[in-house]
Formats: structure tokens, sequence, C-alpha cells
């Protein structure tokens, strides 16, 4: 579980390389992962790259099918509401993230929907992550002013 974490990782400091919100996510079948993605939404100017949904989008691309069914995903941060949607959509057996998202808690609803979730995995890391891209991002915004 922490290997594929760390694989999830290793896709957010992609993401905070390019300036994206450093979030990452990889998708896993059969203990191999299938799909790897980390946020591209300044990049691609869509509100819907999402790390969760480019990596699901490349899953069921992989695999030939929309149905997860057999995947479980893994994601530095809370999935939002949208990317639970998506989540339990593709049918996505099981979620594991790192740190927790106090706005959504998008988590509740995936256990509504009978999606097992595991929080807290390298919770420390991907929060730092978050944390230093946000402090650098209002840095640059107040020396604009």
């Amino acid at each position: 579980m922490v290997n594929f974490m760390a694989g999830a990782f290793k896709e957010a400091r992609k993401a905070d390389k390019k300036e994206e919100v450093p979030i990452g996510c990889v998708i896993v079948k059969k203990g191999k992962i299938i799909a790897r993605a980390h946020n591209l939404r300044e990049s691609k100017k869509d509100p819907m790259a999402h790390a969760e949904i480019l990596a699901i989008q490349k899953a069921a691309k992989k695999i030939g099918d929309w149905r997860l069914n057999e995947c479980e995903l893994y994601v530095t941060l809370e999935p939002c509401p949208m990317c639970a949607w998506a989540i339990i959509q593709a049918r996505i057996q099981k979620v594991t993230f790192g740190a927790s998202d106090p706005t959504h808690k998008a988590s509740k609803w995936l256990k509504k929907h009978k999606v097992k979730v595991n929080a807290g995995v390298l919770k420390e890391e991907c929060q730092k992550i978050l944390k230093d891209f946000f402090k650098r991002r209002r840095t640059r915004t107040r020396t604009r002013s």
C-alpha cells in the first residue's frame, strides 16, 4: 500500500514542478499500477483535469472497459465530490488517500456507496507538499500586488 502511495506522491511532485496543485494518483489492478496521473487543470485549461479523473480515463483505456471493478485508487488528497462520483461510476472498489480535505469530506460519500476507504497513508508528506505549494503561491501573489 505504501509503495502505491509513493507512486501517487511521485505524480504529485510532477504536478508541483509544473506549478499545478500537487495532487497525484495511481490506479492498481491485481497488485500492478495500470494508470498514473497528476493534476493538469492549469496546463490543459480544463476544470475536469483532476488527477483522479485523468487516471480513471487512462485505466479504462488500458483495460478496455469503463468498469474498473477490480481496481484500487491511490491519491495524495481526499477526492473532491466530482472525483468521488467518477470513482463510484467507474466501480472502483477501494480508495486510499494521504491528506484529508476538510472542505469536502467526500470520503463519507464513497463509504455510503460501498467503496472501501483508507485514509492517512503518507499523510505528512502529502500535507507538506500541498502546504508548501500554497505558501509559495500566496508569496507570489503578495509580491505582484
